[in-house]
């Protein structure tokens, strides 16, 4: 009886990998990804499966978008969202603007003003005074947030703002935040604040989706101010970590119709971890002394494409002077890899900085795989030398930037929800040319020699950990 069960125990898993491996040939993103999965799930089903199941979902099922306009409800708010936007849409003949408007799924709003804000005081500083000027509601989202000095400054901001009679929503990623106590939460609860995790896994249903996370990093005051960015809630953002010292950050205060982007992001976000439509000022109002032009592209893992990927393939491709880029992280796709590379081989001046120091090491050690390839093509790759640089801007041209929260990594490509600023302006791309100036001369340039002469041990552990990298 007992080696009869067994047998049927082994053939059921086997059938399972059989299963899983037709799923993932199906549904992978990636050929890599595909062949990945399908050998380790028809050899080694045991523990492949659980895996698989686990972490190898490629999709995140059940999240209902309001661009996808599925739900009654969503879809009333979306509609009257769009038609108080529609006056404040700019229409532009740029065919690269338009391409990242269709990847958006969101216009480029006019009458915008945009303010540049630079490391951790000037961010919290200018987030904390919008936070005391607000008068109906604050729509707060970080990934991760800490129970420390900054967190409890936070805390308190929004308290003080329930007490005045503001609405606060705050939502936190459950596994970007896990470290963050329930005595924390509670305070802000019992002051009256609405309080939840974004919840990736939420219910039976969806209870497998534990890869995911939610990236976002997003503020709103009143529908008339927002924040958007690098900056996650806690000490070392400010610099006070022993293990990280310095830390170099960049975020982004937007005002006008533009806002509204970030509240629909915000609102579709809430609305999966709640199931609540919360009632919002969705009438846009312009800021004519700027002017200026901006695209809030929301991405994730439940897009039909994969939209962060392909944005910064879009910006690379645009670029005839230069191209610059900032990122903690950087372990790009085949597809970005080739399009910096193809950049480089047209005379296009690319610039990626990275950090000096390690934060996660396996990425690290990554990035060594291909950065002799990138380095033969022309791409300039710089380390970021007085501390951990965290920042995620992109520069092309002398035309137009981005401030976001996305990373050069497949995480924020595909199992990230991420969100970025587009802004097509000389004016604003100057100012970010200036800020990353002033970063590259605090870098060093990597050689070719320098990554080509490693030691051949150290060659195969770079090549097994960037194949460990994500590849769904």
């Amino acid at each position: 009886m007992a080696s009869w069960l067994l047998g049927t125990g082994i053939m059921l898993i086997h059938v399972l990998g059989m299963i899983s491996a037709v799923m993932a040939l199906m549904s992978s993103r990636t050929s890599q990804g595909a062949v990945a999965w399908i050998i380790s799930l028809l050899t080694f089903p045991y523990a492949a499966v659980p895996v698989y199941w686990l972490f190898g979902r490629p999709r995140f099922y059940g999240y209902v978008t309001a661009r996808g306009a599925r739900d009654s409800v969503l879809r009333r708010v979306l509609v009257r969202y769009r038609h108080n936007v529609k006056p404040h849409v700019a229409i532009s003949d740029n065919t690269d603007i338009q391409a990242v408007e269709q990847l958006a799924m969101m216009p480029l709003t006019k009458g915008n003003s945009t303010e540049l804000l630079i490391d951790g005081d000037a961010t919290f500083d200018s987030l904390f005074a919008g936070i005391n000027q607000a008068q109906d509601y604050l729509l707060i989202q970080f990934f991760i947030v800490r129970d420390d000095e900054l967190g409890r400054q936070l805390q308190q901001h929004l308290i003080a703002a329930v007490k005045r009679g503001v609405r606060v929503y705050f939502l936190y990623d459950e596994i970007g935040s896990r470290k963050l106590n329930d005595g924390y939460l509670n305070e802000l609860s019992t002051s009256g604040a609405e309080v939840t995790p974004f919840r990736s896994s939420r219910g039976l249903k969806h209870r497998f989706q534990l890869n995911f996370r939610n990236h976002r990093k997003i503020a709103v005051v009143d529908g008339k101010q927002g924040w958007i960015g690098g900056f996650n809630v806690g000490n070392e953002y400010l610099g006070k970590s022993a293990k990280h010292g310095p830390w170099r950050d960049t975020h982004l205060k937007v005002q006008g119709p533009c806002v509204l982007g970030l509240q629909e992001a915000f609102w579709e976000d809430w609305h999966w971890a709640t199931g609540d439509v919360i009632t919002l000022n969705w009438h846009a109002e312009s800021h004519p002394q700027q002017d200026q032009q901006v695209v809030i592209v929301p991405s994730g893992p439940a897009d039909k494409q994969d939209t962060a990927g392909l944005l910064v393939q879009q910006l690379i491709h645009s670029a005839n002077q230069r191209f610059w880029v900032t990122s903690p992280y950087f372990v790009p796709d085949q597809g970005v890899q080739d399009s910096l590379r193809l950049a480089a081989m047209r005379g296009v001046d690319v610039r990626v900085m990275i950090p000096e120091r390690p934060d996660h090491l396996l990425v690290f050690l990554s990035a060594f795989s291909f950065l002799p390839d990138m380095l033969k093509a022309g791409v300039k790759i710089y380390r970021y030398q007085p501390g951990f640089l965290h920042q995620k801007v992109m520069l092309v041209d002398h035309s137009s930037a981005t401030v976001g929260t996305v990373n050069l990594d497949n995480r924020s490509f595909r199992l990230n929800f991420e969100i970025t600023a587009f802004i097509p302006s000389a004016d604003f791309a100057n100012d970010v040319a200036t800020m990353l100036e002033a970063d590259f001369s605090k870098c060093r340039r990597v050689t070719l020699d320098e990554v080509s002469q490693r030691p051949m041990w150290k060659k195969v552990v770079s090549r097994a950990a960037y194949l460990m990298a994500p590849v769904q």
